[in-house]
């Protein structure tokens, strides 16, 4: 079977974690929140194996011993297996389970001194002005039709979790240092996070070309 990029968005409701102390009173926001929840058809109709998330959270817990970059996420949904890091915006700092359901601390890169970045400072902008933001995993896998079900098979590979602004899962939003899956969103004025940053930017009556 082909590979493919799968991409499941799941509400990620967070509580605060702490909030590191950087310049001009700024820092970086961690949050912690579910990640996933396995063995439940999700939004997009597939369905993981505890086995799969097993697997791939323990190869995904040596990337963050050794402090790779390859925990970093990007801000809305990237088209690729690679993670461009001139767009990254967070990075997945801890996991752990808690029954079926993957608890993850997310650090977003919004300090305004040279802990920030342009991606992050935007993610935490949008968490302090009480935005809702999705959470999405982001992997490679190819897919088996079981039932009314597409179940993923066991050469999934997860890459990491993205912040976006139009989850798959109705859940899946981010609420003021909330994170979670979904599908079709609840009413959101800014239907996508690229609006929403032109709103920002463009404050001071200089609006950047993308």
């Amino acid at each position: 079977m082909n590979k493919q990029l799968l991409i499941e968005t799941r509400q990620f409701k967070s509580s605060p974690v702490q909030l590191v102390e950087g310049v001009s009173r700024g820092g970086n926001i961690f949050v912690e929140g579910i990640l996933a929840t396995v063995e439940v058809k999700n939004g997009n109709g597939r369905y993981y194996k505890k086995e799969l998330w097993e697997r791939e959270l323990a190869n995904f817990q040596r990337k963050i011993d050794e402090k790779s970059t390859e925990i970093c996420g990007e801000l809305d949904h990237p088209d690729s297996q690679i993670i461009n890091l001139k767009n990254a915006s967070h990075a997945i700092r801890s996991l752990r389970w808690d029954g079926d359901e993957i608890i993850g601390t997310v650090e977003i890169f919004c300090d305004p001194g040279d802990k920030g970045t342009n991606s992050g400072r935007i993610a935490g902008a949008l968490v302090r002005n009480g935005l809702m933001i999705g959470i999405s995993s982001r992997g490679m896998g190819s897919l088996k039709q079981v039932g009314e079900i597409m179940e993923v098979q066991d050469d999934f590979e997860l890459l990491t979790w993205d912040l976006v602004s139009n989850p798959s899962n109705p859940d899946s939003w981010m609420i003021n240092t909330s994170l979670n899956e979904g599908k079709s969103s609840p009413f959101n004025p800014y239907q996508k996070v690229d609006s929403i940053v032109t709103e920002i930017l463009c404050a001071n009556g200089t609006c950047p070309i993308f």
